[in-house]
């Protein structure tokens, strides 16, 4: 019974066990009950981690590293670096080449199912398992619960996109060695610690660049009860894109595609960075996230979670 009353208090913030005759606020709500203390993040953030889609998730992110470090190591000899030394071609010249051609292979579709999957499944979820209806009656505001679920599923967003480029970097160092850049195309050599402020910026924009991604994945989870649909759209929207992408006769109205920008942190390792693309891939992911996340707030206050 304790258990229950410790839950119940958790969501609510309403004491269990006091004086139930004790009247209310004088806005109506029952003594105690404070709205902002429903929901804690702590609670979330450890529900969300007991998943086992969270666990399995993160477990591939970290050990993909390893698979490329072995499957490089296994095929050293299989062939010699083309004449246009591609990214892939450079991987094994140091950590952060290795670093740089992992995040290039994982941040168009692996990474993108990790976004979708942490904020496309939070709220449909609960939808699905009949407890969203229960945890409106709390009574948790709605969105305060959305706000949370949000938070929550943005910051395992955020440690997945990070997650797997620091391991690569880590595995990178160790498998081939701390050596400095050689950037694809030229075959030019710059320092490493000149390029290692550079990958933090590189990294910050890869999940910058995510953030489309999860808002539409979030707005899809909240009018829906099928997490696997809220997922399946935002992908479908990458995939989408992609193919717009690669149609020349579209012009200049590419760059307003949500995945257009997306290599754009290729510039940051060039001898002389360029920046520029990186900008208008930031004003375009925040403006089209800000949109999504807006509509979702929305749909969500006036969602009817009875039926």
């Amino acid at each position: 019974m304790n258990d229950v009353n410790g839950s119940r208090t958790a969501l609510t913030g309403v004491p269990v066990g006091g004086d139930h005759g004790s009247g209310s606020q004088g806005d109506g709500s029952a003594a105690g009950y404070l709205a902002r203390r429903t929901l804690p993040l702590a609670v979330e953030f450890a529900r969300q981690f007991r998943r086992r889609r969270t666990l399995v998730m993160f477990g591939l992110l970290l050990a993909l590293p390893w698979i490329l470090v072995i499957a490089f190591k296994v095929g050293s000899n299989s062939g010699q670096p083309g004449a246009t030394l591609r990214i892939s071609d450079l991987a094994t010249e140091g950590g952060l080449n290795f670093a740089a051609f992992a995040l290039s292979v994982s941040a168009s579709f692996l990474l993108v199912v990790a976004v979708a999957l942490f904020c496309g499944d939070t709220v449909a979820s609960e939808a699905s398992w009949s407890s969203l209806r229960y945890l409106l009656a709390a009574p948790i505001p709605r969105d305060r619960l959305l706000r949370q679920k949000l938070i929550v599923a943005m910051a395992y967003s955020a440690a997945a996109v990070v997650c797997l480029p620091l391991m690569a970097l880590l595995a990178g160092t160790l498998a081939f060695g701390w050596h400095d850049v050689r950037v694809p195309g030229t075959g030019e050599t710059i320092a490493a610690l000149e390029v290692l402020p550079r990958f933090g910026v590189v990294i910050g924009y890869a999940l910058v660049s995510q953030f489309v991604v999860a808002a539409l994945a979030f707005l899809l989870s909240v009018g829906t009860d099928s997490p696997l649909g809220a997922v399946g759209g935002a992908v479908g929207l990458v995939i989408v894109s992609n193919i717009l992408q690669a149609v020349e006769a579209l012009g200049s109205l590419r760059e307003f595609l949500p995945t257009f920008w997306n290599t754009a942190w290729l510039d940051a390792l060039a001898p002389q960075p360029e920046y520029s693309g990186m900008v208008k891939g930031v004003a375009v992911s925040v403006a089209y996230s800000a949109i999504l996340v807006a509509l979702a707030f929305r749909r969500f206050r006036r969602k009817d979670v009875v039926s």
